[in-house]
């Protein structure tokens, strides 16, 4: 177990402010607290920090995993190393089951393990998806405060653009009016590079085919454009900088436990009341218990949160009888209808400058460093790698739709090409010379449903996770497809003398059969989990929450965080997980008429 960081310690010392405790036996047993919140993760952050706005509600947010400002910290704070922190103690470290899509490949399933969760390891998007998206959601939820145009405000509470360290001129570059006043930062790019201008160039030459979308947080889900991420003052932006610091610095009702995991849900007052948690540090350490007066808050993410809902007999009863967990609630769609996102990668030698040569020079990788930790500028200091991006549907005639279309809607792509300035590959060799560009292909709208199930009664032994990737036709011709749009795309006057040649497993890339084989042997996860929890209409006997986010059988019990979409989003998750939490919290203030 990790130790608490001197910051954490001190924290604790700080008369009238939020408590951050490392042990469940610091926390006052004369306590009380109105609500409970599992997962210090995107969403749970935002909800214990707008819940404690009301001065009379008192607040546990618990955390299993670590601190995000002790002497590792720098992993995830840097933008430069955005994505370093996968498969390190900032990571739960889970992996899917053989894959057979993927030729039987297990995949690692990285999720934050860590204050802020996984938007404190993620690669710092902030795409909020096509406004169809919300409104798919309203759909299916029977409630159109759901809506694109019904977020508005929680949208423009999220988040605000920020300048990059070297005040670069981003005008042209995304549009102000749709971003807000929120504690998020975000921002675009402080270099661009030549692959980035011939991006843009494309969208000039061929707009019609290839239109220019100036900003993708407006609610237009198509075309080419600029990538904003999650960077502001030179550093990542997450739920926990933007939303739970803040909140602990300023208020003396909001507690936070890390380092110690929620077991299983406890009913209270009534069989299928939960307002009552049991937590432990280890699977042979002391169970301690917590209870809630108003309601306990699932934030524990697309695994984790399925995982403590059938630990706690909630979920499909005949699946949980088969590990020893006695069924209280028989809700079929826990652990179901997962969803994710994968990604494959195709790589090109350029003549233009690219990151490559910096990446492959471990002195100048580290003068970076230091220069960053002088005066937190230079290249370390922005998101650099992909700062162009492009999403793109099916011709209206294909006959991959002929079955239907799973996209949320006509403003909603199918597939995305994001443009890395530098060799991105998960070859196992690479060439370590040469100035290189790398495409991602990722199908925006799968198909392909998998499912979450316990292999275990302890909280300590991990799930098996099984997206199911590729194991429909409609996924593997998407991503067979999207692989010649991006060929022609690279063969458009702007591209003229720019390509040198493609890498040697691409450049064998001809047939149809050809491109498939090389999708399942090189695709992997681009970390985008959903749907284990997914919302429904309060009418319907499928789904696990309602248009509140309350669990439907329970009560006392409610879900916030990206389980409970109905899809997977044709975007980037954490912009609509924020949205998500910031109208949740308002819900929950509503539900219990509070400031």
């Amino acid at each position: 177990m990790a130790f608490p960081s001197l910051l954490v310690l001190l924290s604790l010392a700080r008369l009238g402010l939020g408590s951050i405790f490392t042990t469940p036996t610091q926390v006052p047993a004369s306590k009380k607290y109105d609500f409970i919140i599992v997962g210090a993760g995107t969403a749970g952050c935002v909800i214990a920090a707008r819940l404690t706005e009301d001065p009379s509600v008192n607040v546990l947010l618990i955390e299993a995993g670590v601190s995000d400002n002790g002497t590792e910290s720098a992993t995830i704070s840097v933008p430069l190393l955005a994505g370093s922190g996968i498969g390190t103690m900032f990571d739960w470290n889970y992996t899917s089951t053989a894959q057979s899509g993927l030729n039987g490949r297990i995949i690692p399933v990285p999720r934050g393990f860590v204050m802020g969760g996984s938007s404190s390891i993620n690669s710092m998007i902030y795409s909020r998806g096509a406004s169809d998206e919300y409104d798919r959601l309203a759909d299916v939820s029977g409630d159109s405060g759901w809506s694109w145009n019904s977020l508005e405000q929680y949208r423009l509470k999220n988040e605000q653009h920020t300048p990059p360290w070297n005040n670069r001129s981003n005008v042209g570059e995304y549009n102000p009016s749709v971003h807000g006043h929120g504690p998020l930062l975000t921002g675009l790019t402080p270099t661009v590079f030549d692959a980035d201008k011939r991006v843009i160039q494309t969208t000039v030459d061929n707009g019609a085919e290839y239109p220019f979308n100036l900003d993708f947080n407006s609610g237009n889900g198509l075309g080419f454009g600029w990538l904003q991420t999650t960077v502001g003052h030179s550093a990542r932006s997450t739920s926990s900088s933007a939303y739970l610091h803040p909140a602990l610095n300023s208020r003396s009702n909001l507690d936070l436990l890390l380092h110690t995991q929620v077991t299983r849900l406890v009913s209270t007052s009534g069989k299928l009341t939960f307002r009552g948690v049991q937590v432990a540090q280890t699977a042979t350490a002391p169970q301690y218990s917590f209870n809630a007066t108003k309601e306990v808050i699932l934030s524990a993410g697309t695994v984790g949160t399925p995982q403590l809902l059938m630990l706690s007999g909630i979920g499909p009863s005949h699946q949980l009888k088969n590990v020893g967990v006695t069924p209280l609630l028989d809700l079929e769609d826990v652990g179901a209808n997962l969803q994710d996102q994968s990604i494959v990668i195709l790589q090109w030698e350029v003549t233009g400058t690219t990151l490559s040569p910096f990446l492959n020079n471990a002195t100048a990788f580290q003068d970076a460093l230091a220069q960053y930790a002088f005066n937190k500028t230079g290249i370390a200091a922005g998101n650099t790698v992909v700062n162009t991006i492009g999403f793109l549907r099916l011709p209206s005639n294909s006959t991959l739709l002929k079955a239907g279309d799973p996209a949320a809607g006509p403003n909603a792509p199918h597939f995305q090409f994001s443009f890395l300035v530098s060799l991105q590959s998960f070859h196992r060799f690479a060439p370590t010379t040469g100035n290189w560009m790398s495409v991602s292909i990722v199908v925006q709208s799968p198909t392909s449903r998998g499912s979450l199930n316990l292999t275990s009664s302890s909280a300590f032994v991990h799930p098996t996770i099984n997206p199911e990737y590729y194991t429909t036709a409609f996924d593997i011709g998407t991503a067979i497809q999207a692989f010649k749009t991006l060929r022609g795309f690279l063969t458009t006057p702007a591209w003229d003398g720019f390509v040198i040649e493609p890498f040697s497993t691409v450049a064998a890339l001809n047939t149809d059969a050809e491109i498939e084989t090389y999708i399942r042997t090189f695709a992997n996860s681009l970390d985008h989990p959903t749907s284990t929890a997914k919302i429904s209409k309060i009418t319907e006997k499928g789904g696990v929450v309602g248009p509140t986010l309350l669990v439907k059988g329970a009560t006392g019990l409610r879900i916030v965080d990206a389980s409970i979409l109905p899809s997977s989003p044709a975007g980037f998750p954490q912009a609509e997980v924020y949205i998500v939490a910031e109208r949740a919290a308002d819900l929950i203030k509503s539900a219990w008429s509070l400031s």
